[in-house]
């Protein structure tokens, strides 16, 4: 079978031919169909993330059949469409596993990082880690719910949020395109952010019922004059843009943070103390929480913008994602 694996880190992709992967123990192995390319690959890429071992085949959004199972695998037939996260399994027996809160499991495996993912033609993932896939999606459309759509979704059906509430998206790219369709379909007052007057038709079309040009006007005194906001989602990494929200939070409101800002975002102790306002982030979900992303997009279709690339093309297909070209996901498609 073909692979994209990185042998090292920083290293750039290299297209080889790999044995079929065996089976182990509460194991499914899955012929991929689709795979999405997300910004979190570059971890595996630069080897950022801490115990990262090479070779290593990247992709933790990936869509197949299941084509052969494990001992001790329940549930799962042969032939049935899945997906897989960015959360690729768990130990049951920590803590927040005990507790049923698997996505904070202390032993967490991570697809595409821990093990190899999806950028190849048969993968092998724990069970708990499969999601099931609505026959309405489309494999190439579905690949990236599993990480851009998952972290939104959950987020706002999390937040302290209610059908009516003014809530704003800050940021509408891979992530953000998302949350908008969300949140319209969740009956909040949607309310999108981000830079250049040629957005607003697009913000519309997804949801929004205002667009604010924060490149033109000061996004927090605009939220503010809207008269505040309950939620507001920040799911573009720029600090200076976050900071630029927290104006505009109303009584009570909450900045609940899904973009991995590199940078430290600069928070008034005073503003959050006088309006009893807060800060919040949001991991992603587990594989009960993927199926629910899958179903709730399936019925409203909210669905995710992609280009598609094959196997061989991922040095174009990563590069396009990574330099914010793509509008607005990369899919690697395998058949």
């Amino acid at each position: 079978m073909k692979a994209a694996q990185i042998n090292k880190p920083g290293d750039k992709f290299h297209i080889v031919e790999r044995e079929v992967p065996k089976l182990g123990d509460g194991e499914v192995r899955v012929r991929v169909q689709a795979c999405g390319v997300c910004h979190s690959d570059s971890f595996t890429r630069e080897g950022t993330f801490p115990g990262i071992t090479y070779p290593r085949v990247p992709g933790h959004e990936v869509i197949g059949l299941v084509d052969a199972l494990g001992a001790g695998v329940q549930g799962w037939q042969k032939g049935d469409r899945v997906g897989v996260g960015w959360h690729g399994g768990h130990c049951f027996t920590c803590d927040p596993c005990r507790r049923g809160d698997f996505m904070l499991c202390e032993n967490g495996e991570i697809c595409g990082v821990t093990y190899d993912g999806g950028y190849q033609e048969y993968m092998v993932a724990r069970a708990e880690a499969l999601a099931r896939v609505p026959e309405a999606l489309d494999s190439a459309e579905a690949a990236p719910l599993l990480c851009a759509g998952i972290t939104t979704y959950n987020a706002l059906r999390h937040s302290q949020a209610r059908p009516g509430d003014l809530v704003a998206i800050q940021g509408i790219g891979g992530l953000g395109h998302l949350a908008v369709q969300y949140a319209n379909r969740m009956g909040f007052r949607t309310v999108a952010i981000s830079g250049g007057a040629d957005k607003a038709g697009l913000a519309k079309k997804l949801g929004a019922v205002e667009y604010i040009d924060a490149s033109a006007e000061d996004p927090g005194q605009a939220l503010k004059a809207m008269g505040g906001a309950r939620l507001v989602l920040a799911t573009a990494p720029n600090a200076q843009a976050i900071e630029s929200v927290l104006g505009g939070l109303g009584a009570e409101g909450q900045l609940l943070l899904v973009a991995a800002c590199r940078d430290p975002v600069k928070v008034p102790p005073l503003l959050l103390i006088g309006g009893r306002r807060s800060i919040a982030g949001w991991p992603s979900g587990h594989a009960a929480d993927a199926e629910d992303t899958l179903n709730f997009s399936a019925l409203t279709g909210s669905l995710p913008q992609v280009e598609t690339f094959p196997l061989e093309r991922v040095e174009e297909a990563y590069e396009r994602m990574m330099s914010n070209k793509a509008r607005f996901r990369v899919v690697l498609t395998l058949e």
